[in-house]
């Protein structure tokens, strides 16, 4: 019989420190509703427990995460103005500037909702939403990128701005990455993405491997500020990989306002293997003088025959543009790549106001 009671005690001792910690946690304000205040104009009743990201986007506020809350993008920032857990913790500090901390800044995906909340969000986050998408058509425009189109569905449209982004909710693991879009935001109905497979990616893996047409896909958006200026100041666009996803967003809205202004659109690739949408570009160039495509190959090989510009594209860029003192750059590519062509463009006067860059890790 002893055999037989001491699992019994066991058990009994586990559901009394059950009981013990949903006690503390109830105490120190985990579950049951709370209000979280926005902007000081709108409340909302919410129950604890989860972080603030979850917490907003289950009441349709959806704030932006590119990392899907695992505190490595720092998209997702707001100020804390009042409760919540007032001490940084040590994955957001890498990501806040020091006057960022001192304001109050946080991360949504590292702070628990755990009594009453007052917060600032950037009213142009509010705007964001959610869409129910099927996927209409897919593309190989290389060995390891493709193009998705998404079309949305019971009536959804979408209003972004040529060089923005969206963010893919990855069925059965929970996460979510953003993809700039490709396509043009007259239409309304269409979301494009150009999408690079990233070695152990779990998102680009279910893309590449996975993902096929008339799959169902849920995405949120339209986020970022890396987007068309309104200006008739001379562009320069410099990309790499799928960082010619919200450039062909750009272009595409000046191809309908007939290219107002000049426009010197830099790609760089290892090889023609790298290169895609070429044709469409070119045909671009033909249409409008304004516009002047220029790939650039640094790894050329001799079976290749490519007679176009060769060399690391900073190179080719310092050896193609003049003075840029009034000009505008839009950047899309790694943050190194970004970084030395940014350096490359102050050589030539770039002012720094007029630099916009959109980091792709």
């Amino acid at each position: 019989m002893q055999f037989l009671y001491t699992p019994l005690v066991l058990v009994g001792v586990l559901l009394v420190i059950t009981l013990v910690l949903i006690v503390i946690d109830k105490l120190l304000g985990g579950g049951g509703d709370k209000m979280i205040t926005i902007n000081q104009d709108t409340q909302i009743p919410v129950m604890g427990d989860d972080t603030l990201l979850t917490t907003l986007s289950n009441e349709g506020i959806h704030l932006p995460s590119a990392c899907g809350g695992k505190a490595t993008c720092g998209a997702c920032k707001f100020r804390l103005i009042d409760g919540g857990d007032n001490e940084l913790k040590p994955t957001e500090i890498p990501l806040l500037s020091k006057e960022e901390q001192e304001s109050g800044v946080r991360l949504s995906c590292q702070v628990k909702v755990r009594g009453d909340m007052k917060i600032e969000i950037p009213p142009g986050l509010l705007s964001a939403k959610e869409y129910k998408t099927v996927v209409e058509y897919m593309e190989d425009l290389t060995y390891d990128t493709k193009l998705v189109r998404f079309r949305l569905q019971n009536g959804q449209t979408i209003d972004f701005k040529p060089g923005q982004y969206a963010q893919i909710k990855v069925p059965g693991i929970e996460i979510t990455r953003a993809y700039s879009m490709a396509s043009n935001p007259k239409d309304n109905t269409v979301i494009e993405m150009i999408i690079r497979q990233v070695p152990k990616g779990q998102a680009t893996t279910y893309v590449h491997k996975a993902l096929e047409v008339g799959d169902k896909v849920s995405l949120t958006g339209p986020f970022g500020h890396f987007y068309l200026s309104d200006t008739d100041k001379e562009m320069i666009c410099i990309a790499g990989g799928s960082g010619k996803a919200p450039i062909r967003s750009i272009l595409s809205v000046l191809k309908d306002r007939n290219m107002p202004r000049k426009v010197k659109y830099f790609f760089g690739a290892k090889t023609t293997k790298d290169l895609y949408m070429s044709e469409e570009f070119m045909k671009l160039q033909e249409e409008f003088p304004n516009f002047t495509y220029i790939p650039a190959l640094s790894e050329p090989t001799p079976e290749e025959n490519w007679t176009g510009e060769v060399g690391l594209i900073t190179d080719v860029v310092d050896r193609l543009v003049g003075d840029l003192s009034d000009a505008e750059a839009y950047l899309c590519g790694s943050p190194g790549m970004i970084a030395a062509c940014t350096k490359v463009l102050k050589k030539h006067d770039i002012q720094d106001a007029n630099v916009f860059f959109d980091k792709f890790s």
